[in-house]
């Protein structure tokens, strides 16, 4: 059994058991999470959404929390001394899915 979650305006396939890794969540690690966007159920009979299946979602348990490696940013300008460089580190949460519920 599977399932199609949206969180942070991206769209993912779960089973139980998978660990995601998503975008920044408001939760301590070890803290109980539920994802209520549900978009598909699959398995032996599945459900699809218009847009979202009613009644179903997806529980889950944050593991960690931490930052992606960095990207730098560098930009310049020939001929003109122009240069910039900068560097991002983006927050994610590790999250460890333990039920479907459809």
């Amino acid at each position: 059994m599977y399932a199609i979650i949206i969180t942070g305006g991206k769209q993912y396939k779960v089973s139980e058991g998978d660990a995601i890794y998503v975008e920044k969540l408001n939760a301590n690690e070890g803290d109980k999470v539920t994802f209520d966007q549900v978009v598909m159920v699959g398995g032996d009979n599945a459900k699809i959404g218009t847009p979202l299946v009613d009644g179903a979602s997806v529980n889950g348990t944050v593991e960690k929390q931490g930052r992606e490696k960095k990207v730098t940013i560098f930009r310049y300008k020939p001929k003109k001394g122009s240069r910039s460089k900068k560097g991002h580190r983006q927050p994610y949460t590790k999250v460890v899915i333990d039920s479907i519920n459809a």
